[in-house]
């Protein structure tokens, strides 16, 4: 940095323009006229550059220096003014050449020099105790004493008249003393603003040009000595520097316009004390005895060694200090470390779930339109596929991909999360519904760009979740109806978006009631079974039947399964609810086993999942002497698409003896491999497949299709919802055993069936 001082262009041409002005008074001596207006020609430009770069600082800095550059770049200018004024009067008025300056000049310059002073004494001190403050005030004023020692010792002549003196000594005197102490109170101010080199380059300039004002000579004459002239125009060079000093170090470190604390103890009393002493040695009378003389090195010795004494200490206290610091410094980078570890997710470096948590609530509170407020709840398709078959370290790479693009579709104030696992959460703020559907869809339009990882392209998808705040949402409230929405999505489909609306909320809160109300049911015996037959086609002989759950509400009257059973898979409930129907059922089929009757089951693929639930189904049988043989247990394709843990529980059922039957068959895409994996002994035809079938030959023909596979892997074929004579008759003929729907019986309760065991089928119902 104090190579770029040496080096500016501009330090060197104001001092060039010094050492020129300097050598024209020297070659001019002995013309008083032609040195005065050296000296008023030289001033003007150095005014100048004053104002010019202290604007320029005042440009780039902030409160509260803006304010302090500002009242010097508005002083430097007055100086300029008053200054090529007083040239121009130098020029022209040939007996109007002095030093001093005219009236006029004078004025200006006073309330120019009064408003830097004024600005010095009022700048922010950056101290942060009563006693910091203190210190501060001390320490100037020590300036402000020895000020008043010197002009008192040396200015001061007793045998002037009181108003002359005043005059031109006690105003003077009180300028000088008035700038130097707020010269020295900026500078050893830990917030001056400015750097050290050119505060005190102004400061020295201040004590220069008002010790100037004392000592030179109201008029030059032939024999004044050049040098004078030189040393009145440096205060205008040393003050002009100062700021583009500050200029050029802002360019080299821009860290130079910190505010810095104060060191703990100054130099500047001491230097004080020193002074005092020497104009004492000064002012002591040439006849004074040896014990005067003894008295005063005594006493200067001493206040020696106590200062030496004390800088030692201050040395020490100040490298305690110095060490605190350091350690505090540490501490606080720890701290930040720690809480930025804390708030940020360290895999895709997004906010994690507290952060966010932190930042929804905190938007919340500070907003007076909760409408422009909306949360974006993102939860990736197919992740768990990934990780299983890539391992995790791909997964890890797609998530990073991921976070980056979540980045790239938001703007600037809008927050993005992970808050676990494949979920992410996007906080939008100031945005209203457009801008929320936008940001989503362009999410998910980034999203699906294919990712590179370990050398595979892959394609990622998301179910997004909108909800808008409303009045009174908190932050669980704000993520539920995220969530609620974000299922919605995944119903729809891979790769939408859902907005949240009340119809939703309706319609969770009447699941969570219903299940809730389902709980009960089951512990209350308000649920019950019926059953429909199954007849072989040909002989019309019940050869079993299938346990169908009903349940009647005692306030709601009759729920409909496809209200309820839903309600039960999503909830959990299928188990328990599950448990019962089949703990009922074989029950029932133990009363009718001199019927011969199969009893079918539905299983749901979580009941599959659960642990032991093979030891229970043979634990039912055992206990109600049920013949394994004669329980066929129905699940649909998806319940176990892709399921080892069902696949495993089916194999172990069938070791157990029970039969097995692959129900809606032809509704899922992945049939014929289930086929493979699984040990089913029956295909139920859906019904959707026999409606349409006696006039539908697209039906007829995947119908035809079943009966053959079914054939030709020694599966009993069944089908569903048979309800009229034309579709049993054709179904008989394309190869199927047995069928089950209305034509034969609606599902009865246990003494109806009963008595269509004693009748039987119609004759007219046999399709032989």
């Amino acid at each position: 940095m104090r190579a770029a001082l040496w080096r500016d262009p501009i330090l060197l041409g104001m001092a060039g323009l010094w050492l020129l002005a300097a050598v024209g008074s020297y070659l001019c001596a002995g013309s008083p006229d032609a040195q005065v207006e050296i000296f008023w020609a030289a001033q003007v430009p150095l005014d100048a550059a004053l104002g010019y770069y202290a604007y320029r600082m005042f440009r780039a800095t902030s409160a509260p220096r803006r304010r302090f550059w500002g009242v010097v770049a508005f002083a430097g200018t007055l100086f300029t003014v008053a200054d090529g004024f007083q040239a121009l009067v130098s020029l022209t008025e040939p007996d109007a050449r002095t030093l001093n300056g005219g009236p006029v000049q004078s004025a200006i310059f006073a309330f120019g020099m009064a408003t830097v002073v004024i600005a010095m004494l009022i700048h922010p001190q950056n101290t942060q105790t009563p006693k910091e403050r203190l210190a501060l005030w001390l320490d100037s004023a020590t300036v402000l004493v020895v000020g008043a020692v010197l002009t008192w010792c040396f200015v001061i002549d007793p045998g002037a008249p009181a108003i002359a003196t005043t005059i031109t000594v006690i105003l003077p005197a009180a300028v000088v003393m008035v700038a130097s102490f707020a010269a020295v109170k900026l500078v050893i101010s830990g917030g001056r603003p400015m750097s050290k080199l050119a505060a005190w380059s102004m400061a020295i300039a201040g004590a220069i040009q008002c010790v100037g004002i004392l000592t030179r000579p109201e008029e030059l004459t032939p024999h004044t000595d050049p040098a004078l002239l030189a040393m009145s125009l440096l205060p205008s060079l040393l003050i002009s520097a100062g700021p583009r000093i500050q200029v050029v170090q802002t360019r080299v470190n821009p860290e130079v316009n910190t505010p810095r604390r104060r060191k703990p103890y100054s130099l500047l009393p001491y230097g004080m004390a020193t002074s005092t002493f020497g104009v004492l040695v000064v002012v002591m009378p040439r006849g004074a005895g040896h014990q005067i003389w003894g008295a005063v090195a005594g006493v200067a010795m001493i206040t020696l060694l106590v200062a030496a004494r004390q800088l030692i200490t201050f040395h020490d206290n100040a490298l305690l200090i110095h060490r605190l610091d350091t350690t505090l410094d540490d501490l606080r980078r720890h701290e930040s470390r720690l809480r930025e570890a804390a708030s940020v997710d360290g895999l895709t470096l997004l906010s994690n779930r507290t952060h966010f948590g932190e930042q929804v609530a905190a938007t919340l509170r500070g907003t007076d339109d909760p409408g422009t407020i909306a949360l974006l709840l993102i939860d990736l398709d197919d992740f768990k596929t990934i990780n299983d078959t890539l391992g995790h370290p791909a997964g890890d790479a797609l998530l990073v991909s991921v976070a980056e693009r979540l980045r790239q579709a938001v703007r600037e104030q809008d927050l993005v999360a992970r808050l676990g696992g494949d979920e992410f959460a996007v906080l939008l703020r100031d945005a209203d519904a457009e801008t929320a559907a936008q940001t989503a869809q362009r999410i998910l339009t980034l999203l699906g760009r294919p990712v590179r990882v370990q050398d595979n392209d892959l394609i990622v998808r998301a179910s997004i979740g909108l909800a808008t705040a409303d009045s009174g949402d908190d932050l669980d409230s704000l993520l539920r109806d995220a969530d609620i929405a974000m299922y919605a999505a995944k119903d729809r489909g891979k790769s939408n978006w859902v907005a949240y609306t009340r119809e939703m909320g309706v319609r969770i809160r009447d699941g969570a009631e219903l299940a809730s109300q389902l709980r009960e049911a089951i512990d209350e015996d308000q649920l019950y079974l019926v059953y429909q037959p199954v007849v072989r086609l040909g002989t019309g002989e019940i050869s079993g039947c299938e346990a169908l759950v009903r349940w009647r509400h005692p306030v709601r009257g009759q729920v409909h399964p496809t209200d309820f059973i839903p309600v039960a898979e999503s909830s959990g409930l299928i188990v328990p609810l599950g448990r019962w129907v089949l703990r009922e059922s074989v029950r029932q089929a133990a009363r009718w086993r001199e019927h011969g009757l199969r009893m079918n089951v539905n299983v749901a693929g979580r009941q599959l999942r659960e642990p032991g639930f093979v030891d229970e189904v043979a634990a039912v049988l055992t206990t109600c002497g049920y013949p394994p043989e004669l329980l066929t247990v129905e699940v649909t394709e998806t319940a176990v698409l892709s399921d080892d843990e069902a696949i495993a529980a089916l194999h172990a059922l069938r070791a157990v003896g029970v039969k097995l039957a692959l129900d809606d068959f032809g509704t899922a895409a992945s049939s014929l491999g289930l086929l493979l994996t699984c040990p089913m002994t029956t295909l139920k035809l859906d019904r959707s497949f026999v409606e349409g079938i006696t006039t539908v030959t697209r039906q007829a023909a995947v119908a035809t299709a079943v009966a053959q596979m079914a054939n030709a892997l020694d599966l009993n074929a069944v089908a569903e919802g048979i309800e009229t004579t034309d579709q049993a008759r054709l179904l008989r003929r394309l190869g199927y055993e047995f069928g089950q729907g209305f034509l034969f019986s609606r599902p009865l309760a246990p003494a109806d069936f009963e008595k269509l065991l004693l009748t039987g089928v119609p004759g007219e119902l046999i399709f032989s």
